[in-house]
């Protein structure tokens, strides 16, 4: 192999594009003592890979029209009232690692489980990144999902000789990676794996758990993710994309389930998953949809002692049956409260617009993002007076019929364990998310606004 050829790993791991940053360097994180593995052309890196794109800086208040000013009062100019400039968030331990955008967070796939997504070529130079410190991030961010049912979406392309992670690295973050890890992943998506990784995966499987195993699964092109997951809400990196293009453009493989989604000219009278709510109420002839009118009364019934309810993902032919139904306009009976639970969270995540509306999104994440300039007081007054001006009637009614149910399961998470917090981090990204691709920041801020809807149900909701 020539020195000008760029040599191709297929360990696991995530990855970016290298940024012009000097650091001390570490042999212990970029020896090369350890041979380096050649794989196949599928793995490449793209040449033309583009540079991140810096984000625009928010400018402005944090309200769309009015603010708070210290006296719980709504006044025009909010910062002038207030007198005092936001406080800065203390810097997060991973902030360094944070910045490349390694680990993201997609809402939740078709069977209500949280999907996590990590992409090899946002992952820097080694001559730039703590590879330990690499580790402990990926553990801090699955901590916070891992009692509830996940999946990893693994994309493996631009995993390079200048980036990849040693071999002893990936054997430790193996053995770390423990049962409290494994037990709720339900499933890996290993995407885009070149040949040698198959062969490897192959030769090291035995030595794996069996169960494990049988969670991995290979997809070598984007479209097979639409089996298993929300594809328009995943976080595909750019080079990823354009990689998957090249190869479906030359290889052009056919996708069998593709005539099944043309087959109809839009959607039932009865269709209750994946229109709007305006659609629901216009064929109905009611505000409130059948699915969470009878799923919150079934989980009201039967869940609100149950230990880690909206935690667990259904039995996917169950599921699937029962959205079916619910389509066509037949009669459903639950007889599983993880089914009614799954149905809810599907449900509003397959709204065409989040309930919370796209127009509402940025006003509250700035309100979110800036807290530290008032008290809780003020925020909730500012929420309330958000929701109840800018919110369209219908979702307002539907929204606060589901927050005061969650306030209810929330009062009894001495028993069934679902804290303010824990429901919130199911229900967030299923009450609004942005129309691109979200990031663990907002999904953060996204999850903070659902706890506050929770915890302070009965001063936001005044009508």
């Amino acid at each position: 192999m020539s020195e000008e050829h760029e040599e191709v790993v297929d360990d696991l791991g995530a990855s970016g594009e290298p940024r012009h940053i000097t650091v001390e360097h570490q042999d212990s994180f970029v020896s090369t003592d350890e041979p380096e593995l050649e794989f196949d052309t599928d793995g490449t890196e793209l040449s033309s890979a583009k540079e991140e794109l810096a984000k625009d800086a928010m400018e402005g208040g944090p309200f769309r029209s009015g603010a708070i000013t210290p006296d719980g009062l709504i006044d025009e100019d909010f910062e002038k009232e207030l007198g005092t400039p936001p406080e800065e968030e203390p810097e997060s331990e991973f902030s360094d690692v944070e910045k490349y955008g390694i680990i993201e967070v997609a809402g939740d796939d078709l069977y209500g489980r949280k999907v996590i997504v990590l992409s090899s070529c946002k992952l820097p130079s080694n001559k730039v990144i703590d590879h330990q410190h690499l580790l402990k991030y990926i553990k801090h961010t699955l901590d916070q999902y891992v009692e509830e049912d996940y999946v990893l979406v693994y994309f493996h392309y631009g995993l390079t000789s200048r980036n990849k992670p040693k071999l002893s690295w990936l054997l430790q973050a193996y053995r770390e990676f423990d049962r409290k890890y494994k037990k709720n992943l339900k499933a890996l998506y290993l995407v885009h794996p070149t040949n040698f990784l198959k062969i490897l995966w192959g030769i090291f499987r035995p030595v794996l758990s069996a169960k494990f195993g049988r969670k991995m699964m290979h997809i070598d092109y984007l479209m097979e993710l639409k089996q298993h997951l929300h594809f328009d809400q995943l976080s595909i990196p750019e080079p990823v994309l354009k990689f998957d293009a090249e190869k479906v453009a030359l290889r052009k493989p056919s996708y069998p389930y593709e005539s099944n989604s043309m087959q109809t000219d839009g959607p039932l009278k009865t269709q209750q998953f994946g229109v709007t709510l305006q659609y629901i109420k216009e064929n109905s002839g009611k505000v409130m949809p059948i699915v969470v009118e009878q799923s919150i009364e079934y989980l009201t019934e039967n869940a609100l002692e149950v230990e880690g309810i909206f935690r667990r993902s259904a039995n996917h032919v169950v599921l699937k049956a029962t959205q079916q139904k619910y389509n066509k306009g037949e009669e459903v009976c639950f007889d599983d409260v993880h089914t009614a639970a799954v149905i809810l969270k599907t449900f509003l995540r397959e709204l065409q617009e989040p309930i919370l509306t796209f127009d509402l999104k940025e006003p509250l994440m700035r309100l979110q993002e800036r807290k530290q300039v008032f008290d809780i007081n003020q925020q909730v007054a500012e929420v309330e007076r958000m929701l109840r001006e800018e919110l369209p009637e219908d979702n307002y009614i539907i929204l606060k019929y589901i927050m005061q149910f969650l306030s209810e399961v929330a009062a009894k998470s001495d028993v069934n364990k679902m804290t303010p917090m824990n429901l919130a981090i199911v229900f967030g990204p299923n009450l609004f998310w942005p129309k691109g691709q979200a990031t663990l920041s907002t999904v953060g801020i996204t999850n903070s606004l659902a706890k506050l809807l929770i915890e302070h149900f009965s001063e936001v909701f005044v009508r």
